[in-house]
């Protein structure tokens, strides 16, 4: 049996991931944990992701990001990123962002496509926008736009934050503090 975990870049942007939260393992009301569901509307493929959030401030947040488009579909792949989401719009219930996103991409069944110069291992950008609620348990909804494949998908999904409790905004989260 075989993993997904044995390409060495997907490894390193894991163990980059874990690195990341270590400094901040003392202040668990920056960080959070997410999942989502994923469609993107070229190649009419249905994914699942996973997210970590760490906000150094109110505004930034810095996400990596783990996500797979399952075998059924036309394209199976998987990518493993990091994102940067900067909140432009913060309101008492929720905040809207725009988003960057870089990614290797595993492109799993690449032989099976019709496009000149396929290959299984990439690296792609992402560009979006997105909107969350600020309560300790945080849906949110993102579009986004992979310039390399010229794709866009919907990513929605829900964020726990840690150590978080439901007084006003500002007493919820350390993010708003800053």
């Amino acid at each position: 049996m075989t993993s997904i975990f044995t390409n060495k870049p997907a490894d390193f942007f894991l163990i980059l991931a874990f690195v990341l939260l270590m400094p901040l393992s003392g202040s668990t009301q920056n960080i959070g944990i997410g999942a989502d569901a994923i469609y993107n509307f070229q190649t009419e493929s249905i994914g699942a992701g996973a997210r970590v959030s760490i906000y150094p401030n109110h505004r930034l947040s810095i996400v990596p990001q783990f996500s797979y488009f399952f075998a059924f579909n036309k394209v199976n792949e998987y990518y493993a990123g990091l994102a940067l989401e900067y909140k432009f719009i913060i309101r008492d219930k929720v905040h809207f962002y725009a988003l960057a996103h870089g990614a290797y991409d595993n492109w799993i069944n690449y032989a099976k496509s019709p496009m000149k110069d396929a290959k299984p291992n990439n690296f792609d950008l992402e560009g979006g926008v997105g909107v969350s609620t600020n309560g300790c348990l945080r849906p949110f909804l993102e579009f986004r736009y992979n310039a390399r494949f010229r794709e866009s998908n919907l990513h929605l999904g829900i964020l726990y934050i840690f150590g978080c409790n439901n007084r006003s905004r500002r007493d919820r989260c350390d993010a708003y503090n800053s």
